[in-house]
């Protein structure tokens, strides 16, 4: 039997569920009944899993690791909670290198990538004073399963066996957010005072790529994808007019030959 509890080390109180809607539902519902901070669920299958811009997110039952962390950052101000997904995101790629040596990197604003493929996202909500950001990472899911045409899985990407055990993987991904999550709380969330935004500019699979980004609104933007600034926006420069989103989808556009 896995040993989820023990994922959390000595900082994280993990419960694991066989079943659920979703993860981040429980956690902002627990969070309102007052759910302490550095709580984390993790499911085996969620029926009801959202991404950005409320897709669902399904994965066929041991095949991903889906879990959803509490936080209470009292430290930081709520003008820049807003890095908190790509927090995760920077804990998420160091862990699946670690295990399985494969480079991941982060795609604006909280997808993971390995290959130029999708092997995780994220989902941060805001309660009224907890913040609940979800994860889904595709470990073993075989590539019918996949949830879009561009994602792959650890599997898929080459992972050996060994490495794709959702507990330690799990384990190991708590460990690194705990580290970024002190750094970005002693800097009262100043992301360049921590220095988590020059790391997570050396992640960025986006920075310096030819990019369009879809608007909630329905409007297209492409140029160049030149920083990520303090607020977590991107900014594109479109035919020399640097405009800056907070809000969007990105798509990579391959550079002409």
């Amino acid at each position: 039997m896995t040993d989820w509890a023990a994922a959390g080390g000595a900082t994280w109180i993990v419960t694991h569920v066989d079943e659920t809607g979703s993860t981040n539902a429980d956690l902002v519902a627990q969070a309102a009944l007052g759910a302490p901070d550095h709580t984390v669920l993790v499911a085996d299958v969620q029926r009801a899993g959202r991404g950005r811009l409320g897709r669902s997110w399904v994965a066929p039952p041991g095949t991903a690791l889906l879990f959803s962390v509490l936080l209470r950052p009292r430290a930081v101000p709520p003008q820049r909670l807003g890095w908190i997904g790509a927090i995760l995101g920077m804990a998420i790629c160091t862990a699946i290198e670690t295990a399985t040596g494969l480079k991941a990197d982060l795609k604006w604003p909280n997808d993971v990538l390995i290959g130029g493929r999708k092997v995780a996202g994220i989902l941060a909500e805001l309660g009224s004073d907890a913040l609940v950001i979800g994860a889904g990472i595709n470990v073993t899911l075989d590539a019918a399963d996949l949830p879009r045409p561009d994602a792959t899985s650890l599997q898929l990407a080459g992972a050996a066996a060994y490495s794709c055990d959702r507990a330690a993987l799990l384990g190991a991904v708590l460990g690194n957010l705990d580290g970024l999550l002190a750094r970005w709380e002693a800097a009262e969330g100043d992301i360049d005072r921590s220095g988590l935004r020059a790391e997570y500019l050396a992640r960025s699979a986006t920075v310096g790529r030819r990019v369009t980004v879809h608007l909630p609104d329905g409007r297209t933007v492409t140029g160049i994808a030149t920083d990520i600034a303090t607020t977590g926006a991107i900014v594109v420069d479109a035919d020399g007019r640097p405009q800056s989103f907070t809000a969007g989808d990105v798509q990579h556009l391959r550079t002409s030959s």
